[in-house]
């Protein structure tokens, strides 16, 4: 039985890893920033709760943005 997805901080490629598992980390961590440019609400959103480009922590406030935008991995 897979365990149930966790709203808590994640290092950013290990969330993106998570959204992303075949492919790797670097690539994975991409593809999450992709996402996250092409949204209109989610960057604003995670600005709002202290996120800057570039970090490598997200807070469980930053995860709930990401999972309820593009739902969990």
């Amino acid at each position: 039985m897979e365990d149930k997805f966790r709203i808590k901080s994640y290092g950013y490629g290990e969330l993106a890893q998570l959204y992303f598992p075949n492919i790797s980390k670097k690539s994975a961590s991409a593809q999450l920033r992709r996402w996250i440019k092409s949204s209109d609400m989610v960057l604003p959103m995670l600005q709002s709760f202290g996120y800057k480009p570039g970090n490598r922590l997200l807070t469980p406030a930053h995860v709930k943005v990401i999972v309820d935008e593009f739902g969990e991995p």
